[in-house]
């Protein structure tokens, strides 16, 4: 007997957000983001010090800490942007990527807690761990979510896998306090959107025949890998819904968006995608960096910094170029002569494996970067990163990066524009 394809999106709820809950679980059903900074340890047990002094804070006390004295939206003065945030924060409006200034004039009595990427890792390792032992398919999407096969696994037929998706969400939240959604669907394009459903904390099933009253209604930039480009393009012809889009002819979409993404558009819409579960790891960054053999100066080896800078980003670009992968994500590393690291970032709205895009987008984030002391290391990296033939550099928003990487820019010389940014 063949049996039915079920595959499985497994999305952590507000996952960083939840991760402080356990921290804090004062601040349940509390308007609460993660953003503006990194976590130091002693930063709320150094003000309960200060504040009672008569007791000994130690980290076994942070359930203790009064909401009163965790800092608010309000207060905060900066650039910082929102990793995540509660379920009670997004009710305001509040969002991930967005500024935490913005958010403040959204939300200003929400409670703002820096970003602890070490616990959110341990915790991410936790519950994939988890899952493998119950259904070992597993491939890997990010810190928080992942796709499972459940075809072949004990449940995971039963009632369309909710029987095996129930387990699982049972076996997390006994074992770290954490849930999470799951949808189950023929493939990884359904699986994904129903998982977004039922949150938080909620299984949905879909089977082909579903697509038509459940998929259909929806927008369409419900379908991952539908940006806000392309939907407004797609907008522009009168197609808001999954529906319009599946009302429309191949050929026409070919027509409008390009052959390849004019195809995929059309199978994305009939809810089709042939896309295996892969296992093995697929990179999500990859960077270039070099240690000075002295400490190089700002200003009086600038040249030489804008030389090893663009050397720098034409490796990282021909090794993306080389291995197939285009990323929107560039990337900044700093050392300086104290041993102090310093990294910046910023995401771009398209892919690309250009050295003269990553060039000049790290630019921008060392501008960012208060260069007072001597610099003993640099480094690039581009994240984010996506196969250049996949369905997201296809999409309009990444045409540019696709064709760069068919016929490769040359290495770009050095000159003093470029070097300007030191």
């Amino acid at each position: 007997m063949t049996l039915l394809r079920r595959i499985a999106h497994l999305d952590m709820d507000a996952f960083y957000a939840s991760v402080e809950l356990l921290r804090y679980p004062q601040l349940k059903g509390l308007p609460v983001v993660i953003g503006g900074g990194r976590r130091r340890e002693d930063d709320l047990l150094g003000r309960m010090r200060v504040l009672q002094p008569e007791r000994e804070w130690t980290a076994a006390d942070l359930a203790d800490i009064p909401i009163d004295v965790f800092p608010r939206l309000n207060s905060y003065v900066g650039r910082g942007v929102i990793t995540t945030a509660t379920y009670a924060a997004r009710a305001f409006g509040v969002g991930s990527a967005m500024g935490v200034m913005k958010a403040a004039k959204l939300c200003p009595d929400a409670i703002l807690l820096p970003v602890d990427f070490a616990q959110y890792r341990h915790y991410s390792q936790t519950f994939k761990n988890i899952v493998r032992e119950i259904a070992p398919v597993v491939e890997d999407r990010g810190v928080d979510e992942i796709y499972i096969d459940f075809t072949d696994v004990p449940g995971g037929q039963r009632d369309g896998g909710k029987a095996l998706a129930r387990l699982i969400q049972k076996t997390i939240t006994d074992n770290t306090g954490l849930t999470c959604s799951i949808g189950v669907a023929p493939n990884k394009l359904l699986a994904k959107m129903a998982s977004e459903l039922n949150k938080p904390n909620g299984i949905s099933i879909l089977y082909p025949e579903d697509v038509q009253n459940k998929i259909w209604p929806l927008a369409c930039r419900k379908i991952n890998g539908i940006g806000p480009k392309a939907e407004a393009k797609l907008q522009t012809h009168g197609i808001h819904s999954i529906a319009d889009l599946a009302s429309k002819d191949v050929a026409w979409l070919q027509q409008q968006f390009g052959k390849s993404y004019g195809v995929w558009l059309h199978e994305a819409s009939h809810g089709h995608d042939d896309r295996p579960v892969v296992t093995e790891s697929e990179p999500v960054s990859m960077s270039r960096e070099t240690t000075f053999e002295k400490d190089l100066h700002v200003v009086n080896d600038r040249a030489a910094l804008g030389e090893i800078f663009t050397r720098l980003c034409q490796q990282v670009a021909a090794d993306l170029q080389r291995k197939g992968y285009v990323g929107k994500t560039i990337g900044i590393k700093i050392r300086f002569d104290n041993f102090q690291s310093v990294t910046r970032d910023q995401t771009m709205d398209h892919y690309t494996a250009n050295p003269t895009d990553i060039r000049k987008i790290g630019g921008l984030c060392l501008k960012r970067v208060d260069m007072k002391r001597r610099l003993r290391l640099l480094g690039v990296r581009v994240g984010a990163l996506v196969k250049a033939d996949s369905h997201e550099a296809l999409a309009p928003d990444a045409a540019k990066s696709v064709l760069l990487l068919r016929e490769p820019s040359p290495p770009t010389e050095p000159h003093h524009e470029q070097a300007d940014l030191f």
